[in-house]
C-alpha cells in the first residue's frame, strides 16, 4: 500500500521528510485502510514557518470579509459533494455508523456557513463614546496570528471544522495535526480548503502522534494561539506549554456527564418511552464514545426499578456491527487500547460493588462483527456510588451508570459532583422544575428534555476540568481574534504637562 501525502505545507502535499510512516487501522476488523506520512518535529517546524510567513507576510489576513466569507461557503458547498465520500472514510476510520458519518458531514457544512453570515453580518467595529466630540475611539478585532489546532479522534471532523472556519473567518494561518487514530477525514477537509482557494500556507496540517508533533506546535515560540481537544492530562500537559510561551489558550478536555431522570417525565407511557430512548442515545451513540456521552444516569428511585428495567432489554437487542453495514446501529470502539480501557472500567466498577445489568463483554463474532474487531457490547452498571472510578472518570466507551436520588436537591448535588462540567441533562414533566434544576447544573450545554443536539450558533465548553474557553458561536469566533482599541484624537494640541 502507497504512503498517502498526508502532510501539506505552503501549498504543498508531501511525506514526512524523515520518511516516517503510520498504519491506519479499521477498528471494524483491524485491517489497514491507509497508510500515512508520521510527520516529526522537523516537519512541524516547516509547517508552521509557512504558516507564520503567510500571516505576516500574505494576503489573507488583510483579505476583504467578503471574500473570506465566500471561501468558507466554497467548503461547505465541497463538503455537500463529497458527503458520501467522507462519510465512508468517517465510518470506516472511527468505526461510527455511515448515517453517523453523514450527519457528520452535515454538521460540519453548517459551521462553515454559520462562521461565514457571522463574520459577513458583523459592524466595523464598536463606537466607545470617549465623551469627547474631538476624539474617535472604537473598538476592532483583528486575527489572532498563527493557530495550532490538535483534534481528537472520536470526531475528528467535526472537531477540526469548529476549530478551521472561525480560523479562517478570523483571518488567521493555522497548523492542523489530527489524532493519529484517525487522520484521513482531516486530510480530506485540508485539501477541499485548498480547492477552494485558500492561499498556500494559511492551511497546513502535519500528521504524527503527540510526541514530538502535538507537544511541538504547543511550545513553539512563532505559534500565537494553541487549540487543544482531547483527553484531561495530555491536554493539560500541552497547554502548560503553550502557556509558558504566553500564547491564547483554549482547550476542551471531556467531561463526565450526567442524565437526571424525575419520575414525573414517566408519568405517561409516551413520556417514559421518550425518556428511556433519550437515555439510550445519551449514552450510546458512536459507542460511548462522545466528550459529551451521558453516561451517568441519575434516576429517581419511585421509577428506577422499572426504568433501568426497560433500558436494558433494549440496551440488549442495540444492533452491533460494522458501522457500513446496513442495519448496525452502533459500532466498534476506536482501537485495541480504547477497548482495554473498558473492559479495565468495567473490572474495577464490579469490583468496586456494581451491578452488571448487561453487557460487560465482548460480543460473539458473526457476519457483522469480525472477530478481530474492537467491538464490546453496550453496558449498563447499576447501583453506582460516588466513589467508583468508573463515576469520577470519563470511561469514553459503551458504559451506563445508574445512580439514584429521592428529593431534587439530591439530584442536583449527584449531577454536580464531578469535577467536569461539559454537558448534562433533566427530565421532567414540570417545565418550573427542569429549569430551576437546568439552573442549577454547573456545566457548559444543559438540555431539558432531550440529549446531545448543538447548535452552531451556541457556544460549546465547560466548567471546571472540562476545559478553557468556548468554541462555536460568537465566542467561538472571538477566541481566533485580538481586540484593538484604536484611539484618534481629532483635535490634536500640546498638553503642557511639563512646563519645558
Amino acid at each position: 500500500m502507497s504512503v498517502l501525502e498526508s502532510i501539506h505545507i505552503d501549498g504543498a502535499w508531501r511525506t514526512a521528510a524523515a520518511g516516517g510512516t503510520r498504519e491506519v487501522l479499521d477498528p471494524a476488523d483491524a485491517t489497514t485502510l491507509a497508510v500515512v506520512a508520521e510527520g516529526d518535529a522537523s516537519d512541524t517546524d516547516a509547517a508552521v514557518a509557512a504558516a507564520r510567513r503567510a500571516f505576516d507576510e500574505g494576503p489573507w489576513p488583510h483579505t476583504p470579509t467578503a471574500e473570506r466569507a465566500a471561501l468558507l461557503r466554497r467548503v461547505a458547498d465541497l463538503l455537500q459533494r463529497d458527503r458520501e465520500d467522507i462519510a465512508l472514510t468517517e465510518s470506516r476510520d472511527t468505526g461510527k455508523t455511515l448515517e453517523e458519518g453523514r450527519v457528520d458531514v452535515d454538521d460540519v457544512t453548517n459551521a462553515f456557513r454559520y462562521f461565514a453570515d457571522l463574520v459577513m453580518n458583523e459592524s466595523g467595529g464598536r463606537v466607545v463614546d470617549a465623551g469627547s466630540p474631538d476624539v474617535h475611539s472604537v473598538v476592532v478585532h483583528e486575527p489572532v496570528g498563527v493557530c495550532a489546532m490538535i483534534t481528537p479522534w472520536n470526531y475528528p471532523l467535526l472537531q477540526a471544522s469548529w476549530k478551521v472556519a472561525p480560523a479562517l473567518a478570523a483571518g488567521n494561518t493555522f497548523v492542523i495535526k489530527p489524532s493519529e487514530v484517525t487522520p484521513l477525514s482531516t486530510v480530506h477537509l485540508v485539501k477541499l480548503v485548498i480547492e477552494a482557494g485558500a492561499p498556500a500556507g494559511v492551511a497546513n496540517i502535519v500528521t504524527g502522534a503527540g510526541l514530538p508533533v502535538g507537544q511541538r506546535l504547543a511550545e513553539h515560540p512563532d505559534v500565537d494561539l494553541f487549540s487543544f481537544t482531547g483527553g484531561l492530562v495530555s491536554g493539560t500537559k500541552a497547554g502548560a506549554a503553550a502557556v509558558a510561551g504566553a500564547k491564547k489558550v483554549a482547550l476542551e478536555l471531556g467531561g463526565k456527564n450526567p442524565n437526571v431522570v424525575f419520575a414525573d417525565a414517566c408519568a405517561t407511557e409516551e413520556g417514559f418511552d421518550t425518556a428511556v430512548d433519550q437515555a439510550l442515545n445519551a449514552a450510546f451513540i458512536h459507542s460511548g464514545q462522545v466528550c459529551s456521552a451521558g453516561a451517568r444516569l441519575i434516576i429517581e428511585e419511585s421509577v428506577k426499578d422499572r426504568f433501568v428495567a426497560e433500558l436494558v432489554s433494549r440496551a440488549q437487542r442495540i444492533k452491533l456491527g460494522r458501522g457500513t453495514e446496513d442495519g448496525v446501529e452502533c459500532g466498534p470502539l476506536v482501537s485495541q487500547q480504547q477497548l482495554e480501557k473498558t473492559e479495565d472500567y468495567v473490572a474495577s466498577a464490579l469490583a468496586e460493588g456494581a451491578e452488571l445489568r448487561c453487557g460487560g463483554e465482548r460480543p460473539q463474532p458473526s457476519e457483522v462483527r469480525p472477530e478481530s474487531g474492537y467491538f464490546y457490547a453496550p453496558t449498563v452498571l447499576d447501583n453506582c456510588h460516588r466513589g467508583m472510578r468508573v463515576i469520577r472518570e470519563e470511561t469514553f466507551g459503551p458504559i451506563l451508570t445508574v445512580e439514584s436520588f429521592s428529593t431534587e436537591d439530591e439530584a442536583v448535588t449527584l449531577a454536580n459532583d464531578t469535577e467536569y462540567g461539559l454537558a448534562g441533562a433533566v427530565f421532567s414533566g414540570d417545565t418550573a422544575r427542569a429549569r430551576r434544576v437546568a439552573a442549577r447544573l454547573r456545566h457548559g450545554t444543559v438540555w431539558i428534555n432531550d440529549f446531545h443536539p448543538y447548535l452552531p450558533q451556541a457556544e460549546w465548553g465547560g466548567f471546571g476540568k472540562s476545559g478553557i474557553g468556548r468554541e462555536l458561536g460568537p465566542h467561538g469566533l472571538a477566541e481566533y481574534r485580538e481586540t484593538k482599541h484604536v484611539y484618534e484624537n481629532l483635535r490634536p494640541a500640546p498638553v503642557r504637562w511639563f512646563a519645558g
